[in-house]
Protein backbone atom coordinates (compact mmCIF):
# COMPACT_ATOMS: atom_id res chain seq x y z
CA UNK A 1 0.00 0.00 0.00
CA UNK A 2 1.40 3.44 -0.92
CA UNK A 3 2.51 5.77 2.05
CA UNK A 4 3.48 2.32 4.19
CA UNK A 5 7.09 1.73 4.37
CA UNK A 6 7.83 -1.90 3.94
CA UNK A 7 11.36 -3.39 3.84
CA UNK A 8 13.95 -2.06 2.12
CA UNK A 9 11.58 0.55 0.55
CA UNK A 10 11.99 3.86 2.26
CA UNK A 11 9.45 6.37 2.53
CA UNK A 12 10.84 8.37 -0.66
CA UNK A 13 10.12 5.37 -3.10
CA UNK A 14 6.81 4.72 -1.40
CA UNK A 15 5.81 8.52 -2.21
CA UNK A 16 7.51 8.70 -5.48
CA UNK A 17 5.14 5.19 -6.52
CA UNK A 18 2.33 7.37 -5.20
CA UNK A 19 3.15 10.30 -7.08
CA UNK A 20 3.55 7.62 -10.29
CA UNK A 21 0.20 6.71 -9.53
CA UNK A 22 -1.52 9.88 -8.96
CA UNK A 23 -0.43 11.24 -12.45
CA UNK A 24 -1.60 8.31 -14.34
CA UNK A 25 -4.84 8.11 -12.67
CA UNK A 26 -5.09 12.14 -13.75
CA UNK A 27 -4.35 11.10 -17.01
CA UNK A 28 -6.83 8.20 -17.37
CA UNK A 29 -9.68 10.67 -16.11
CA UNK A 30 -8.62 13.62 -18.53
CA UNK A 31 -8.12 11.49 -21.74
CA UNK A 32 -11.39 10.17 -21.94
CA UNK A 33 -12.88 13.62 -21.08
CA UNK A 34 -11.09 15.01 -23.64
CA UNK A 35 -12.13 12.68 -26.19
CA UNK A 36 -15.48 12.94 -25.39
CA UNK A 37 -15.97 16.87 -24.16
CA UNK A 38 -13.06 17.95 -26.58
CA UNK A 39 -10.59 20.72 -25.88
CA UNK A 40 -12.02 23.93 -24.96
CA UNK A 41 -12.45 26.36 -28.47
CA UNK A 42 -9.23 27.17 -29.37
CA UNK A 43 -7.16 26.05 -26.55
CA UNK A 44 -5.65 23.46 -28.76
CA UNK A 45 -3.83 25.74 -31.03
CA UNK A 46 -2.20 27.37 -27.89
CA UNK A 47 0.79 27.28 -26.20
CA UNK A 48 0.86 25.49 -22.98
CA UNK A 49 1.88 28.81 -21.55
CA UNK A 50 -1.08 30.82 -22.95
CA UNK A 51 -3.37 27.96 -22.05
CA UNK A 52 -1.64 28.52 -18.30
CA UNK A 53 -2.87 32.35 -18.50
CA UNK A 54 -5.93 31.24 -20.17
CA UNK A 55 -7.18 28.45 -17.04
CA UNK A 56 -6.00 31.50 -14.56
CA UNK A 57 -7.66 34.28 -15.39
CA UNK A 58 -10.97 32.22 -15.74
CA UNK A 59 -10.59 31.04 -12.50
CA UNK A 60 -9.51 34.79 -11.37
CA UNK A 61 -11.31 37.37 -13.34
CA UNK A 62 -9.57 40.63 -13.12
CA UNK A 63 -6.17 39.41 -12.14
CA UNK A 64 -3.45 41.94 -13.04
CA UNK A 65 -0.43 40.68 -15.36
CA UNK A 66 2.07 41.29 -11.98
CA UNK A 67 -0.47 38.86 -10.13
CA UNK A 68 -0.36 36.33 -12.90
CA UNK A 69 3.30 36.32 -13.71
CA UNK A 70 3.72 35.42 -10.10
CA UNK A 71 1.01 32.79 -9.81
CA UNK A 72 2.48 31.28 -13.30
CA UNK A 73 6.04 31.33 -12.18
CA UNK A 74 7.26 33.67 -15.30
CA UNK A 75 8.40 36.88 -16.15
CA UNK A 76 5.80 39.85 -16.07
CA UNK A 77 7.04 40.98 -19.60
CA UNK A 78 6.35 37.38 -20.79
CA UNK A 79 3.06 37.03 -19.67
CA UNK A 80 2.12 40.64 -21.08
CA UNK A 81 3.40 39.12 -24.27
CA UNK A 82 1.30 36.17 -24.26
CA UNK A 83 -1.57 38.78 -22.91
CA UNK A 84 -1.19 40.54 -26.53
CA UNK A 85 -1.29 37.24 -28.50
CA UNK A 86 -4.57 36.10 -26.35
CA UNK A 87 -5.95 39.79 -26.82
CA UNK A 88 -5.26 39.33 -30.42
CA UNK A 89 -6.86 35.84 -30.76
CA UNK A 90 -9.73 37.21 -28.82
CA UNK A 91 -9.70 35.66 -25.73
CA UNK A 92 -8.40 37.90 -22.92
CA UNK A 93 -9.36 41.14 -22.23
CA UNK A 94 -7.09 43.73 -21.01
CA UNK A 95 -8.43 46.62 -19.13
CA UNK A 96 -7.17 49.47 -16.60
CA UNK A 97 -7.06 49.03 -13.03
CA UNK A 98 -10.08 52.27 -11.74
CA UNK A 99 -7.57 52.66 -9.10
CA UNK A 100 -4.22 52.29 -10.91
CA UNK A 101 -4.10 53.28 -14.57
CA UNK A 102 -0.65 51.70 -14.63
CA UNK A 103 -2.44 47.86 -13.24
CA UNK A 104 -3.94 46.28 -16.77
CA UNK A 105 -6.89 43.64 -14.97
CA UNK A 106 -7.40 40.63 -17.34
CA UNK A 107 -10.92 39.08 -18.06
CA UNK A 108 -11.94 36.52 -20.38
CA UNK A 109 -13.70 37.51 -23.42
CA UNK A 110 -17.84 37.46 -23.74
CA UNK A 111 -17.12 35.08 -26.28
CA UNK A 112 -13.99 33.11 -25.18
CA UNK A 113 -16.09 32.77 -21.45
CA UNK A 114 -18.99 31.61 -23.61
CA UNK A 115 -17.50 28.67 -25.15
CA UNK A 116 -15.42 27.46 -21.97
CA UNK A 117 -18.33 27.59 -20.16
CA UNK A 118 -20.22 25.36 -23.26
CA UNK A 119 -17.07 22.90 -22.90
CA UNK A 120 -16.97 22.85 -19.09
CA UNK A 121 -20.86 22.13 -19.02
CA UNK A 122 -19.93 18.83 -21.22
CA UNK A 123 -17.22 17.79 -18.97
CA UNK A 124 -18.95 17.96 -16.14
CA UNK A 125 -21.95 16.08 -17.80
CA UNK A 126 -19.47 13.23 -18.73
CA UNK A 127 -18.10 13.13 -15.63
CA UNK A 128 -21.21 13.46 -13.44
CA UNK A 129 -22.31 10.39 -15.26
CA UNK A 130 -19.23 7.99 -14.53
CA UNK A 131 -19.71 10.03 -10.60
CA UNK A 132 -23.27 8.24 -11.03
CA UNK A 133 -22.61 4.82 -11.14
CA UNK A 134 -20.44 5.13 -7.90
CA UNK A 135 -21.28 3.59 -4.55
CA UNK A 136 -22.36 6.25 -2.11
CA UNK A 137 -19.30 5.44 -0.51
CA UNK A 138 -16.92 5.85 -2.92
CA UNK A 139 -18.32 8.95 -3.39
CA UNK A 140 -17.79 10.35 -0.02
CA UNK A 141 -14.06 8.83 -0.44
CA UNK A 142 -13.64 10.88 -3.59
CA UNK A 143 -15.28 13.65 -1.74
CA UNK A 144 -12.37 13.30 1.22
CA UNK A 145 -9.71 13.09 -1.57
CA UNK A 146 -10.14 16.19 -2.69
CA UNK A 147 -8.71 18.80 -0.85
CA UNK A 148 -5.17 16.33 -0.32
CA UNK A 149 -5.85 16.44 -3.87
CA UNK A 150 -5.77 20.45 -3.80
CA UNK A 151 -3.14 20.83 -0.64
CA UNK A 152 -0.94 19.10 -3.54
CA UNK A 153 -1.32 21.26 -6.43
CA UNK A 154 -0.55 24.10 -4.18
CA UNK A 155 2.94 22.53 -2.66
CA UNK A 156 3.46 21.76 -6.74
CA UNK A 157 2.53 25.59 -7.31
CA UNK A 158 4.48 26.93 -4.43
CA UNK A 159 8.26 24.86 -5.35
CA UNK A 160 8.11 26.84 -8.87
CA UNK A 161 7.96 30.22 -6.90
Amino acid sequence: MAGVTRPNRSARDDDAGLADALFAAIGVLRRPARREAGRPWQLESLTSSQRELVRLVRHQPGISVAQAAAELGLAANSVSTLVRQLSDAGMIRRAPDPGDRRVARLTLTRTAQRRLETWRDRRTALAATALGQLSADERVTLARALPVLHKVSESLRASRQ
